[in-house]
């Protein structure tokens, strides 16, 4: 069978993130979305999503297909269902619909003619950014028992402290030593090559990603995902690092998210309470307003290749865009547009040409191409989020 994993409706609530890859290539717990689905199938999937992201994520259509929305994060229990579509049938939960069974055939799908299946089990749904953080503890265990069932970790040094040992699980060539490790609170993954500098706490849940870095002293609170090729020190609580990006110096970042290529500079902070313990509110890229999240500890949400300078200072639910540049003293603004450069005292555009400069000199540094397919995602971004910057 064919499976094709699509956007759906939510794909504009989790912008800026959504912006730079479709809505199943977001991490959260150990794997992305899609690394989820595909573990589960046994299959590879595509993806549906928008035009400009085609050539880099297509998508494959075959005579039979069935294309599942990528905001639910599977179980074993959705993935049978899924499996045992047949043509005519469509998942739903409540009114949303999950999966179903198309084919080349079919120009339109018309949900009136279908058998509806209801969801059997409680799932996970991705639905909004600050979900990333909010779901991350279930999302680390449910990976966590996939990843591990049925398998031994490598042997622990005898220098690390653990407590609960046998919820601690580390891949090939994991380089740790003098650290202490706590999984009284929920499990930790160490995956391939990472390494645990000397010094370093971590309460669980928590998953360090191949090839990444947790330096000498860093503090670490679950559940906090660390995706691959990262180096991250200071302090970091219930947040996920999607991958490729620094946090390398002192400075606390909490209940957050950032994606690809991001960099904090040395003792920037964030702040994930306001001081009147009000409900946080989030920059929506739907209502072009803030929105209210629910939620009393919301800190950060950092879109791809954003960075920020030396002492910076991150409000109570700040969101900053793709390829954003902050730098200066006091508070920036908490809505900072994509390609912007500046900070409290004010902002201009961060032109493209000096864009391309450094991811190509970023890319660089990890032995990786800026190819001309990456730059036209960026360019395309750049002209999608032009009405955000009248500075």
């Amino acid at each position: 069978m064919n499976y094709i994993l699509f956007d759906g409706p939510v794909r504009n609530s989790l912008l800026p993130f959504t912006y730079t890859r479709p809505v199943a290539d977001i991490r959260i717990g150990i794997l992305t979305i899609r690394e989820k689905w595909e573990k589960y199938l046994g299959y590879t999937t595509t993806t549906l999503t928008e035009d400009y992201l085609e050539e880099k994520y297509p998508m494959v259509e075959l005579a039979e297909n069935i294309m599942i929305s990528a905001s639910f994060l599977p179980t074993a229990e959705l993935v049978n269902q899924v499996m045992n579509l047949e043509k005519n049938q469509a998942i739903f939960k409540n009114d949303e619909i999950v999966a179903f069974f198309t084919t080349d055939a079919q120009e339109e799908v018309n949900f009136d003619s279908y058998h509806i299946i209801p969801l059997e089990s409680e799932v996970l749904q991705v639905r909004n950014t600050w979900d990333i953080f909010s779901l991350n503890d279930k999302a680390i265990e449910a990976d966590f028992e996939l990843l591990t069932k049925g398998r031994t970790s490598q042997p622990i040094p005898n220098t690390v402290n653990c407590i609960h040992e046998e919820r601690i699980f580390f891949e090939e060539g994991v380089d740790i030593s003098f650290a202490t490790l706590n999984a009284s609170s929920g499990p930790i993954y160490i995956d391939k090559n990472a390494i645990i500098m000397e010094g370093s706490l971590v309460r669980g849940p928590f998953c360090l990603g191949e090839n990444s870095v947790l330096k000498m002293g860093a503090k670490v609170y679950g559940a906090t995902t660390i995706g691959p090729m990262s180096k991250v020190g200071g302090e970091v609580n219930n947040s996920v690092i999607f991958g490729y990006s620094g946090k390398a110096h002192e400075g606390y970042l909490g209940n957050s998210v950032l994606g690809e290529w991001c960099n904090l500079g040395a003792d920037t902070n964030n702040s994930n309470l306001k001081n009147n313990y009000a409900e946080v509110k989030l920059w929506s890229y739907e209502t072009n307003n803030f929105a209210k999240t629910g939620l009393q500890f919301c800190g950060l949400m950092m879109g791809d290749h954003s960075k920020c300078g030396i002492n910076t200072m991150f409000n109570t639910g700040t969101v900053v865009g793709v390829s954003a540049n902050i730098f200066g003293g006091n508070f920036p603004r908490n809505f900072i547009p994509s390609f912007a450069w500046g900070g409290s005292a004010g902002f201009s555009v961060y032109k493209m040409n000096k864009v391309n400069e450094v991811v190509k000199a970023v890319l660089k540094r990890k032995h990786l191409e800026y190819t001309d397919q990456e730059q036209k995602i960026l360019e395309h971004v750049f002209e999608l989020t032009e009405t955000y910057r009248n500075f």
